[in-house]
């Protein structure tokens, strides 16, 4: 296959940057700023965002937990901490340079999910716009939005680099032998053995997303089947 002719998709949470370290490091400061009792609260409320949208909305939950505590005078200092969390420095080792080895080959293009103010704020401040070329695409639920991905980003094949069997089973039924899933196992959602049981295994499984550089095109294009 020609270059130019293959696109690869990456997610960001837990793929290119470890999110199980920022939920960690948000609920310590929690805990230590607004007490631990009402850090629970917060998460309760996190949580169910969550089951409302489907990603995971760290401000919207602030918000929701502004209503029940209009006069909490750490408010704002949890704010500030999401504002200026250092997201660079919890890419997982090797994702950059995973993410040059393919762009030899054909455009590499975020696809996540998320809500439309802090997920691209953790894109840009984690230097992956910029990595990627300022291609980025955020949905509410990517895998719904395969049709609009080909369009802004017309290919012959597509490889796809998530952290989550559900997400590459629903893309791989929809796409077929024009998709390589990539199966990247970090994070508590890659590594719940129970919950992937339900999932076909991918067409690649990586232990880390730097793994990714040991791979040439000619052997991820026939990993799809």
């Amino acid at each position: 296959m020609a270059a130019g002719k293959v696109v690869f998709l990456f997610d960001v949470d837990n793929t290119l940057l470890n999110h199980d370290r920022v939920s960690a490091d948000l609920r310590r400061h929690l805990d230590g700023t607004i007490g631990v009792e009402r850090a629970r609260r917060y998460w309760q409320l996190f949580e169910e965002i969550r089951a409302e949208l489907g990603y995971a909305d760290y401000l919207g939950a602030l918000q929701r937990y502004r209503i029940e505590y209009p006069h909490e005078p750490n408010l704002l200092a949890v704010s500030y901490y999401l504002s200026g969390y250092p997201f660079a420095n919890r890419l997982f080792p090797g994702s950059l340079d995973a993410v040059a080895h393919v762009q030899q080959w054909g455009a590499a293009v975020i696809l996540t999910d998320g809500d439309v103010v802090f997920q691209p704020q953790k894109v840009f401040r984690a230097g992956l716009y910029e990595a990627f070329d300022k291609n980025v695409l955020i949905y509410v639920h990517k895998e719904l939005e395969l049709a609009d991905v080909e369009q802004r980003y017309p290919a012959e094949h597509y490889v796809v680099v998530d952290d989550k069997l559900r997400i590459l089973a629903a893309i791989k039924r929809a796409w077929g032998q024009k998709v390589t899933t990539v199966f990247v196992r970090q994070g508590h959602y890659a590594l719940d053995a129970k919950a992937n049981a339900q999932y076909e295994a991918a067409d690649v499984t990586l232990e880390h997303i730097g793994a990714l550089v040991e791979w040439p095109l000619e052997r991820i294009l026939e990993a799809a089947g």
